[in-house]
């Protein structure tokens, strides 16, 4: 059954990056307006125009423009950005690593925060403490990221100035880096100056991004752990005199997390898609950033190179959420 529901799963996977691939390629030609015409000055020709159109190839019918397109991407080649003049996957990539660091770092936040706020709860449950927690959540949960990380921005960046508010790492250090993972480079060559400066520029945005998730995940696991609280095998533990920190966390933590798992797994991949609004705030240099520099210059094959991997990464963080739920899932394993 796994075998069989793991090649199902990467047949749909094929299918929608294929349909996302078609409906993004075809919305962004027929949006009015002239990418090229923006890459010339002022008193630039239609003959120029009609030459850098042709060099594009968006003097061509859409579905001749997707084959020529979908030809490079099975070479490698994903296009030339019509603002940088470089090739799109060469600056998707470079981008990438920033905003898996920033993502990564916030959902661990979001973890953390979420799962505390959850266990304390349940262990305070009927009490007043547990209602504050839920107002907590609530408050959370209704206010967006971007609002957040305005709030953020204003109390420990212009009252407060605690943190960096801006970029992901002062000019001014040597960087030493060989690739784009500059948090988990810098502790893997023991650079621990480069460390803390890249935390306390990954600590506002993150914290922006986590606190809604963060919500979400103690409402859920601490819903799951108060069901999961009345049934027999955690009543029998009670009844061998084991402490409520040890039912709570030994006994009925285990089942009620799975729920909570699938979750977290899916809203990591809108937690990647969140960042683009919130790089923009703090001016962190990563995917989410460049996707709207991409987007206000109508930069085609960019946007068409940055909606095709955040696809590639929703559909992808969805099938291993999926199949990991089911080898936990006794239920599903052996049905």
């Amino acid at each position: 059954m796994f075998w069989q529901k793991l090649i199902a799963r990467i047949g749909t996977t094929a299918v929608t990056l294929i349909g996302v691939a078609v409906i993004v390629f075809v919305v962004i030609r027929v949006v009015p307006g002239n990418p090229v015409a923006m890459m010339l000055p002022p008193g630039a020709t239609e003959a120029d125009v009609a030459r850098l159109t042709a060099l594009y190839g968006l003097d061509k019918s859409i579905p001749a423009q997707f084959l020529i397109w979908v030809q490079g991407v099975l070479h490698g080649d994903f296009g030339t950005s019509i603002t940088t003049r470089q090739p799109v996957l060469d600056l998707v990539l470079g981008r990438l690593p920033a905003t898996l660091e920033l993502s990564i770092m916030a959902l661990v936040m979001a973890v953390a925060i979420g799962g505390t706020a959850a266990l304390t709860g349940t262990r305070l449950r009927g009490s007043r403490a547990e209602g504050a927690i839920d107002v907590a959540n609530g408050m959370a949960l209704s206010v967006p990221d971007f609002l957040w990380g305005l709030a953020l921005i204003l109390l420990f960046g212009v009252l407060m100035p605690v943190f960096h508010i801006s970029g992901r790492v002062t000019p001014s250090l040597e960087l030493p880096f060989t690739t784009g993972f500059y948090l988990f480079e810098s502790l893997f060559r023991l650079r621990f100056d480069l460390w803390a400066d890249i935390v306390s520029h990954m600590l506002m945005p993150a914290l922006a991004l986590a606190i809604p998730l963060a919500a979400i995940i103690g409402q859920l696991l601490k819903q799951s752990l108060k069901e999961t609280m009345h049934l027999d095998y955690v009543t029998l533990s009670r009844t061998k005199g084991y402490g409520e920190n040890h039912v709570i966390t030994r006994e009925a933590l285990p089942n009620a997390i799975l729920p909570t798992l699938t979750l977290v797994g899916v809203q990591f991949t809108f937690l990647i898609g969140g960042t683009v609004i919130v790089e923009r705030l703090f001016s962190y240099e990563g995917l989410g950033n460049m996707a709207i520099d991409a987007v206000i210059n109508r930069d085609l094959p960019l946007i068409q190179g940055i909606v095709i991997l955040f696809a590639v990464i929703f559909t992808a963080v969805n099938l291993v959420v999926d199949l990991l739920y089911t080898v936990l899932n006794p239920r599903l394993r052996h049905g």
